[in-house]
């Protein structure tokens, strides 16, 4: 089976600018998640990564006839992949693929009742347009496993060589609807969120993004692989996961087969860890009755929140980094197991040869999805 080589990679985030600086803050255990008193946002304080008024990107207001804090933010990463990859965006075997779940929704808040603005669509063109794509680019909007879908749909149109080389690239932010939205399922930690824990109550949320480059092209060989992946839907629930975990299972199951791995052979676990009650013990069902419960597992979102359509991207960007430096970032808000299948949740930074890699994600409408990363 063709090769799907990572090329180079991105995350902007209120962490840092690069991947780079964003590990390097990860590493030192600095957080993202603080306490935000945004009377635009909510009355009441509330726990959350958000970049400051002061950013070049996202302070201001989004003015009419200007590309979007949203658009912003996609345009930004995928300039900074292109410029390190070398990589030619008017390359007929070039795509864009973008990963979102909220896009411009925020406008509305803003007055603006226009649909084409608000289209997932049209922010992909613009942004695409703008940085000199010319095929249409593909929207991926599947709950929290966009970015992680948004991977593996460039890794299936490499394999198939309808393209040589796809850019993937995921954003959202914050907006009063989207933390309503949460805040209405009761879904939001009154303090930083704690995933695996037994005393998480929530989750925080997040903004930022991330893009990668990846290709068939033999020319990257050495480079890092996305080796196989998988996606499926438990349809059990408009919002609350499986109570089993089968069908996540089966997912992390079907991405190492795609990948040519077995269980033993993983080296890391990125787990999704929202932080909330359900689905905590789903994911660590799953892991368990996938077999790979003895890995070290981590969670990212008490550093950067759940940034929705670009967590799957900006967290297995981060387990790229990791299998570059051989270092799993501890799951920060972790100290009592809170879940009935213990796992190996990591606490402190750890230094361990990491070959095979998993990735995992699960979200609203039953959604469910897995990515295996080798050496």
């Amino acid at each position: 089976m063709k090769d799907v080589f990572v090329v180079a990679d991105n995350i902007y985030s209120p962490l840092g600018e690069t991947t780079g600086h964003n590990f390097s803050q990860l590493k030192n255990g600095r957080a993202g998640v603080r306490r935000q008193n945004r009377p635009e946002f909510a009355d009441q304080p509330f726990y959350a990564s958000l970049f400051g008024d002061h950013d070049l990107l996202t302070g201001g207001n989004d003015l009419p006839g200007r590309p979007t804090t949203f658009e912003r933010l996609l345009i930004a990463s995928v300039s900074r992949v292109l410029n390190g990859a070398g990589i030619d965006p008017s390359d007929p075997r070039t795509i864009l693929i973008v990963s979102t779940t909220k896009g411009n929704i925020s406008l509305l808040e803003k007055g603006v009742d226009d649909p084409a603005r608000i289209s997932l669509t049209n922010s992909s063109r613009l942004v695409g347009s703008q940085l000199g794509f010319i095929h249409e680019p593909i929207v991926i909007s599947n709950a929290c496993i966009s970015g992680i879908l948004a991977m593996i749909t460039a890794m299936r149109l490499i394999r198939s060589d309808r393209f040589e080389t796809a850019v993937v690239a995921g954003a959202d932010v914050i907006s009063k609807f989207v933390l309503s939205g949460f805040s209405s399922f009761q879904a939001i930690s009154a303090g930083p969120c704690k995933p695996f824990d037994e005393a998480r109550d929530g989750i925080n949320l997040g903004e930022g993004a991330g893009a990668v480059v990846l290709s068939g092209s033999k020319r990257y060989r050495g480079q890092l692989r996305l080796r196989g992946g998988s996606v499926s839907n438990d349809a059990n629930h408009i919002s609350g996961p499986s109570r089993t975990g089968a069908e996540l299972a089966q997912v992390i199951s079907r991405s190492m087969s795609d990948a040519g791995c077995t269980a033993g052979e993983i080296d890391f676990v990125s787990a999704h860890g929202t932080a909330t009650l359900y689905n905590d013990e789903m994911e660590a069902r799953a892991i368990t009755l996938a077999g790979v419960q003895e890995a070290p597992v981590n969670s990212l979102k008490a550093y950067y929140g759940h940034t929705l359509g670009a967590a799957g991207l900006i967290e297995s960007i981060v387990t790229l980094q990791s299998m570059r430096e051989d270092k799993v970032i501890p799951s920060l808000g972790y100290k009592n197991n809170g879940v009935t299948m213990p796992l190996n949740i990591c606490t402190s930074l750890l230094s361990a040869p990491l070959d095979h890699c998993l990735k995992t994600a699960s979200g609203f409408g039953g959604c469910n999805a897995a990515l295996v990363m080798s050496k």
